[in-house]
């Protein structure tokens, strides 16, 4: 039997997975993907445009420089005080413009790079609110993070870059280069033989770092998404003193991080020599020619000062331009990673014709549902729910029993439009869901999950959570229903107690009352309990219980829980096999029947 390797499973192989199904848009089209940053430069064109004046100024200051240097050189050797005075005024005054120049083209372009930084952050942000759950449960959370942080960051940096360096590195190379050309020209064409190898060389290099870059970046997203993991499950690590185990599978990650990124810094190392030792074979041509022109009456001692001048002031924009090609190229990969999510289309979509959802009664309509979950995320796959029908009178209470897989969770999640079936329609009050907006249907939908979800804040803006003014004499009354004034009462700060991240500074009986009383404040005519009472102790699941009682009155709700006396008094109880409704009526019928339920009902209550 083949032995199973240690980190087949890992999140590393995961990750792996999740982006070979997305396929990255550098791999489907090797055309660079930095054209698909023009809409967020557009708004920023004003300050772009101020800011290449400035580079304009700047870079045309070179020149002038190096001439004046050249008649330093003429005076010096003259020994002319009054004219070496007045020129030395002159170039104070080039200098002076000239750091202003390049002042205004520094701070004006970080203004420009940070904006169109903070859009792109931005509209990755939103664009990901509008992506369905089923991309969720695929991606990573750690290597959506790093997209959304160091990626656009990378991005914004190699913006600035190429408007702040690179841009007035080329036009001080054009400039220069032409007024080498003026001087002499012979020397310059002959110095320039060289050119094409160097050009050769440093795109060669670039492609290369961009290969190692994508693959680097990989890497340390897969890193992020696994101390996600580790850190979220530190208890679970704890308990099973699987430290050891996570150590090896954190070292073999940051392992492959290393490599990648070793495999970047040493190609820099062999580029950086090779690309200086040709500059510096190009120098000692010129020198040569130059004093051959010299002797031969062609260039004057201060003409070939000046030239001098110019080509030192040219080992200073190659350098740059090599060095700024090298970021262009790394940055093009967190380009691709960010426009690779830009590019997944959301498919819980709604409608450019979408009316809001009057206040509904609560009467809830599945009619032959057909769903799943791959079949969700366009893959075929084997359906979670086949051909359901179900009708859901206002008030009512419908209980979802039946084993783990067979379909009570999906069943409920497509009523907000979490998913969308493949087939079949829902409706709510005879309205298609589908041709509502989704806020108004789910602001209509309440619901308590198993696992209550807490953030970061004040326990008042958790029961208030989604809404931008916090009505406190609302959020108390709320509370009072769910049974958790009392104990927010009694906390540090009350209502403005910090609940730390997750709700961490509160028990799990706490946790679920405050999620009811969001729910409460919510005033949903429609409300889902899924498995609300489960992980809660007998004193906490009463004080849950009674809260739920009271949240249940006059509304349509639908309650999944696998211990059955929770939904003893539901109206209706459905037993759920398979993705199909096998079994429906009240408690007593269904006991009556001996049938699903009734097998449930013995083994739970045999003793």
């Amino acid at each position: 039997m083949r032995a199973i390797a240690p980190f087949e499973d890992s999140p590393l192989t995961s990750v792996r997975q999740t982006r070979a199904r997305m396929r990255p848009m550098a791999q489907r089209d090797r055309r660079s993907n930095y054209w698909l940053l023009l809409p967020f430069l557009q708004p920023q064109t004003g300050q772009i445009l101020r800011a290449l004046v400035c580079t304009l100024v700047f870079s045309i200051f070179w020149p002038i420089l190096a001439q004046l240097f050249g008649s330093v050189a003429e005076y010096l050797g003259k020994g002319q005080v009054r004219e070496m005075a007045r020129l030395a005024g002159v170039l104070a005054g080039a200098f002076l413009i000239h750091k202003i120049a390049q002042y205004g083209q520094d701070s004006l372009m970080a203004k420009a790079a940070l904006a169109i930084a903070l859009d792109l952050r931005r509209a990755l942000y939103a664009h990901l609110q509008k992506l369905d759950l089923g991309y969720f449960e695929s991606a990573k959370t750690g290597d959506l993070t790093y997209r959304l942080t160091e990626d656009v960051d990378r991005v914004g940096e190699v913006i600035k870059k190429l408007f702040h360096d690179f841009a007035p590195c080329i036009l001080q190379l054009v400039l220069v280069l032409a007024y080498m050309v003026y001087l002499n020209w012979q020397l310059t064409l002959s110095a320039l033989v060289i050119a094409p190898l160097m050009a050769a060389l440093v795109s060669w290099f670039g492609e290369q770092l961009l290969r190692f870059s994508r693959r680097s970046q990989n890497r340390i997203s897969d890193l992020s998404s696994l101390l996600t993991e580790v850190f979220s499950g530190i208890r679970l690590i704890r308990a099973f003193a699987a430290e050891g185990y996570e150590e090896e599978r954190f070292r073999a990650i940051a392992e492959e991080n290393r490599r990648a990124n070793y495999s970047a810094a040493w190609l820099q190392a062999v580029q950086h020599p090779v690309i200086g030792f040709l500059y510096a074979m190009s120098i000692l041509v010129i020198l040569l020619l130059g004093t051959w022109q010299i002797s031969a009456g062609n260039l004057t001692g201060s003409s070939f000062v000046s030239y001098i001048a110019a080509v030192v002031m040219l080992v200073d924009p190659i350098a740059h331009m090599t060095e700024n090609y090298n970021l262009f190229k790394q940055a093009e990969a967190s380009v691709d990673r960010v426009f690779e999510i830009m590019a997944v289309e959301p498919r819980v979509l709604e409608r450019n014709d979408a009316t809001a959802l009057p206040t509904v009664s609560g009467k809830v309509e599945y009619r032959n549902i057909q769903f799943s979950y791959d079949g969700a995320m366009g893959q075929a796959s084997q359906p979670v729910l086949r051909g359901i029908d179900l009708i859901a009178l206002p008030g009512e209470a419908i209980a979802l029993v039946g084993a783990s897989g067979a379909g009570k969770t999906t069943l409920v999640n497509l009523l907000p439009r979490f998913y969308d079936p493949q087939a079949g329609e829902i409706l709510i009050d005879g309205i298609d869901i589908r041709s509502v907006t989704l806020r108004s249907l789910r602001r209509q939908i309440g619901i308590v999950p198993q696992e209550t979800i807490l953030f970061s804040g004040t326990v008042a803006q958790n029961i208030a959570f989604g809404q931008r003014d916090i009505d406190l004499a609302a959020v108390e009354a709320a509370a009072r229903v769910a049974n958790a004034h009392q104990f927010i009462s009694q906390l540090p700060e009350g209502y403005g107690t910090w609940v730390g991240e997750r709700g961490v500074n509160l028990s799990g009986g706490q946790r679920q009352r405050v999620a009811i009383a969001r729910a409460v404040l919510l005033n949903p005519r429609i409300l889902i309990l899924d498995e609300a009472t489960s992980a809660l102790d007998s004193e906490s699941e009463a004080l849950v219980q009674e809260a739920l009682e009271r949240l249940m009155v006059n509304r349509t709700v639908f309650i999944i829980a696998h211990r059955l006396a929770t939904v003893r008094r539901a109206d209706r109880i459905l037993v759920v096999e398979k993705g199909q409704i096998v079994e429906s009526g009240s408690h007593n019928q269904l006991l009556a029947q001996a049938g699903r339920y009734a097998g449930y009902y013995a083994q739970q209550f045999s003793s």
